[in-house]
Parts: C-alpha cells; sequence; structure tokens
C-alpha cells in the first residue's frame, strides 16, 4: 500500500478556529453540537429547496436537520490505530527538562503524520526500565529456542 501523508492547509488560505463552521459534503460524517454530539451522516446538503443540513444516524434511524450556516456541525476525526517510532535520535532537553522522539501516527483510513512524543524526566525512567525488561524478556524466548 503507497503511504499517504495528510497534508496542511496554507496559513494564507481561510483561518479555522474553535467556532469555524464546517461545510460537510454529501455522504461525510458529522458531529451535530446542537444535539449533544450525535454522529450522522449527511443526507442532503442546503440548497434552494432546502434551508439546512440532514443528517442520519450511521446505522439508519431518524434523520434531523442542522443549521445551513455549518455552525453547529464538526468534522468526525479519523481514529488513530498505532504509533511507530521514526528512526531518527531522541533529543533531551535540558532547559525544558523533556525528551523528544519522533513518531508517526497512523490512521484507521491509511493516513499518516509525523508528531513527536514528549516525555517528561519521570516518563523517561519508568519507560528506560520497561523497554529492559522486555529486551530480557526477548533474549530469554531466545535462548529458550536455541
Amino acid at each position: 500500500m503507497a503511504e499517504r501523508t495528510t497534508q496542511q492547509l496554507p496559513t494564507s488560505q481561510t483561518v479555522l478556529t474553535a467556532g469555524s463552521p464546517f461545510h460537510p459534503r454529501l455522504g461525510d460524517l458529522a458531529i451535530d453540537l446542537a444535539k449533544a454530539g450525535t454522529i450522522g451522516v449527511v443526507v442532503a446538503l442546503p440548497s434552494d429547496s432546502s434551508a439546512s443540513y440532514q443528517l442520519r444516524p450511521p446505522g439508519g434511524g431518524v434523520d434531523w436537520r442542522a443549521r445551513s450556516d455549518g455552525s453547529t456541525l464538526r468534522p468526525v476525526p479519523v481514529p488513530v490505530t498505532h504509533v511507530t517510532p521514526v528512526k531518527r535520535d531522541a533529543v533531551y532537553d535540558p532547559c525544558a527538562q523533556q525528551a523528544a522522539m519522533a513518531v508517526t501516527v497512523h490512521y484507521e483510513d491509511g493516513g499518516v503524520c509525523e508528531s513527536m512524543l514528549v516525555l517528561t524526566p519521570a516518563q523517561v525512567e519508568l519507560y528506560y526500565n520497561q523497554l529492559g525488561r522486555m529486551l530480557q524478556a526477548r533474549e530469554s524466548s531466545q535462548d529458550r529456542r536455541r
């Protein structure tokens, strides 16, 4: 499968804020804040004959309407399936007292994006100990196979 990366919107475009409306397309999933965060599939768009979005629960059920300006709608985030480390050195910033390691975030739809895993000194020590135990378990299992 070809690797897809999410693209960041250019900063010269319209700036999105927490209150920016979401204008979904037909078939998109949307969260409707006016309906207590209910998720629906957009089955009709605002038009000359309809003054609102029409949504339906993903598994079917009773349709409802959302404001035509999209102000109560938000996109449904794609779930993360897993995170993998990038083959780059981790760094420790003594001024911020934190370590950072590059990671790739993998999404359910096949998309990926690169991010940073930021750890406190206590977390670094905890994971150091846990990784040490995993390495010992691996060595023990390899010794038993020989």
